[in-house]
């Protein structure tokens, strides 16, 4: 089937740079193509600009000077039908959309004549995105956030050029006691990918508004609204597409040593034997149980789609997430999937070409032209839960930054440890303040970490540590410096044990050399009060003494 009509188009463009705004009308479009998704837009155009006011004409091409400009372009593009005066049809309306250029073109028109060569013409292209995709995916923050929501973070970084609208409470109201995003430009996730892998992960929707030029965060697909009736005379074809199957179960693990958990998920398409495994381990049987539902839901068959083809362009202008009805005929009835049913439009492609038969004189000018033009849109049902998402990247976690353990027990100068127990979990943890990000504190757990579990040492008030950063989770790497007063001398090779609050309040164990014969002291010390046990080459000493002033 050749989809290609000839359409008589009002095509506007404009571009605002640096607070200017310069407009194009049909009559100086070449050609231009939109892609049209539920999260988002990419297109193109090209037009023509006449400049000959200094050779006596009346055209002076006013872009010229703003185009070559490295200032943001903000695009503006309406598509209309331009339809009979006859037409009974009611009001119609125009396809509108917005972006920002991501590239430019210019080839100049030269012509040769007897006064030398002139330029009469620019032809200009333009490539352009959606907000979010341009600008997000050149942005990489390494922010850290606590007591905060995602909603939080979403406005911290969406700047003055990205509208966002919120219907996701469970998913971006909760408060967490802390949330890090930690992108590193050399990693390649960025911004927009970990918007993306949050969605996705946490089983949400995201979408671009074409009305309002901005995009939401949503638990479900927006059905409301009266479903538009599409007009069998603008349409050509339609062909069903009936997505893979999914063939697996997924069984969620968790490798807790005290409780492990297998739970098996499956679904009535799955070939036996065929599955996915999720490992997890946590000892929080809710983030288990999260899991569990998330892989639930993703386990959910996909309905059928439609791709329609459409012969004109229509009256009334939809967009993806506008609802439809198809013909009733049977004709429209896609073998009965689509018959009667409310459909939602996924996606929308359009192209358009001035026609070459048509010159450049005869319509430059004018508000509209004739086009060569394609256009298609994908159907979805409207009770599809799939979420359509560009492709994305997750990002790499952990980073690792440093960090000073927190304790409030004793005095300021005491070398005290402490463990906080998580009131929602029952689980004991260190409190560690990061410096890099304002001091904040965050909880990491409390373990023996990589010593066994016999030695219960817990790091002591302000030592510093390495701390592994995950998105909602954080940990303690390795401990990266001595206590005060621990480091022993390298010529008698001493090892140290240092316990207790202070140098002047504590314990030591020391083995150290003299004279290269080893020497082995045990030693308390509370202020001017020592008592120690002293064991060396043929000698024990035991004293027990008070210092004087």
């Amino acid at each position: 089937m050749d989809s290609t009509f000839e359409e008589r188009l009002a095509v506007s463009l404009s571009l605002t740079i640096a607070g200017k705004e310069h407009k194009v009308i049909a009559g100086s479009m070449k050609r231009f193509a939109l892609d049209l998704w539920s999260w988002g837009l990419e297109g193109e155009a090209e037009f023509l600009l006449t400049d000959n006011k200094s050779q006596g004409g009346q055209d002076k091409d006013a872009l010229l000077a703003d185009f070559l400009k490295p200032d943001l372009v903000e695009v503006s593009l309406e598509v209309k039908a331009v339809l009979p005066e006859t037409s009974g049809r009611p009001s119609h309306t125009g396809l509108k959309i917005k972006g920002f250029v991501t590239e430019k073109t210019l080839v100049e028109d030269v012509v040769t004549s007897g006064s030398g060569d002139m330029i009469l013409h620019r032809r200009y292209g333009i490539r352009f995105l959606d907000a979010a995709r341009l600008l997000w995916r050149q942005h990489y923050p390494c922010a850290l956030y606590t007591s905060k929501t995602v909603k939080d973070v979403l406005e911290a970084h969406k700047g003055d050029k990205i509208s966002l609208a919120y219907d996701w409470d469970a998913g971006l109201g909760t408060s967490h006691p802390m949330l890090f995003v930690g992108l590193d430009p050399q990693g390649g996730a960025s911004f927009y990918d970990w918007v993306l892998w949050y969605v996705h992960g946490h089983a949400g929707v995201f979408t671009y508004d074409y009305a309002a030029h901005g995009y939401k965060f949503a638990a479900a697909k927006d059905a409301s609204g009266t479903p538009m009736k599409l007009h069998e005379e603008n349409l050509a074809g339609l062909e069903v597409l009936l997505p893979e199957v999914i063939r697996h179960d997924v069984t969620v693990l968790n490798a807790t040593a005290e409780s492990p958990q297998t739970q098996p998920v499956t679904q009535k398409q799955a070939v036996s034997g065929i599955r996915q495994d999720v490992l997890l381990c946590t000892a929080i049987s809710d983030e288990v149980q999260a899991r569990v539902d998330l892989e639930t839901a993703r386990l959910k068959a996909r309905g059928p789609e439609m791709e329609l083809i459409w012969c004109s362009f229509p009256e009334k202008s939809l967009t993806p997430g506008t609802l439809v009805k198809l013909p009733g005929n049977d004709a429209w009835g896609a073998a009965g999937v689509a018959k009667d049913k409310v459909l939602r439009v996924r996606s929308l492609q359009l192209s358009a070409e001035v026609l070459e038969k048509q010159g450049e004189e005869e319509v430059y000018g004018d508000s509209d032209a004739m086009f060569s033009f394609r256009m298609s849109s994908r159907l979805e049902p409207k009770e599809e839960p799939h979420v359509d998402l560009p492709a994305w990247q997750p990002p790499g976690y952990p980073r690792y930054v440093e960090g000073f353990i927190v304790s409030e027990q004793g005095a300021e100068k005491d070398e005290t440890w402490q463990a906080y127990t998580d009131s929602d979990t029952s689980l004991d943890g260190y409190k560690v303040k990061i410096p890099l990000f304002a001091d904040q504190i965050i909880p990491t757990p409390f373990n023996p970490n990589l010593l066994p579990g016999h030695f219960y040492f817990p790091a002591y008030k302000d030592e510093r540590v390495l701390v592994a950063l995950d998105f909602q989770r954080a940990w303690i790497k390795r401990f990266l410096d001595w206590r005060t007063g621990a480091r022993m001398p390298q010529d008698g090779q001493g090892v140290q044990l240092l316990v207790g609050k202070t140098p002047e309040n504590g314990t030591a164990l020391k083995h150290y050399y003299t004279d290269d014969k080893p020497v082995f002291l045990m030693q308390r010390t509370n202020e001017k009060d020592t008592q120690k046990i002293q064991l060396g080459e043929g000698t024990l000493l035991i004293q027990v003494k008070e210092e004087q002033s």
